[in-house]
C-alpha cells in the first residue's frame, strides 16, 4: 500500500439518531472521487454496533482494482446507516459527508446527523 495514501478517522453516530438505529443496522463508510464522480473508490462495510469505530479507507478496501484511493488528490467521505443492508441509498437512511478531503488526511471525525429524505 501506498504510504500516506488513506484516509482515516473515527465515525460517530449523533446521540438524538440513537433511537432510530438497530445494533444490527448496516454502516457503509465510503470514499468518492471529488471531481463529482458516483462510483466509490473504496469503501468499508460494518454494523452500528461497532460505532463508535475507527476506519482506514485505504487501496486494500478499493471496490475495483483499477480505481484507487491511492490515485486520488481529494476525495469525499461519506457514512451511511442502511436499515435494509441495501448499498444503494434509500429514503430514511441515516448519512454523513465530510469533505472535499486530501488523501492522506487523518484524525477526520465523520459524523452520522442527517437523514435522507
Amino acid at each position: 500500500m501506498a504510504q500516506g495514501k488513506n484516509v482515516a478517522g473515527k465515525v460517530v453516530l449523533d446521540p438524538r439518531w440513537q433511537a432510530q438505529v438497530a445494533p444490527t443496522d448496516t454502516v457503509f463508510i465510503y470514499a468518492l472521487p471529488a471531481n463529482g464522480e458516483r462510483m466509490p473508490l473504496a469503501i468499508f462495510k460494518t454494523t452500528v454496533a461497532q460505532l463508535p469505530l475507527a476506519f482506514t479507507l485505504d487501496d486494500s478496501t478499493a471496490m475495483t482494482p483499477e480505481r484507487k484511493l491511492s490515485g486520488a488528490g481529494e476525495v469525499l467521505v461519506k457514512v451511511r446507516v442502511s436499515k435494509s443492508g441495501n448499498a444503494m441509498p434509500q429514503s430514511g437512511d441515516l448519512a454523513g459527508t465530510l469533505g472535499p478531503v486530501k488523501v492522506g488526511a487523518k484524525g477526520l471525525k465523520l459524523e452520522i446527523k442527517d437523514q435522507i429524505p
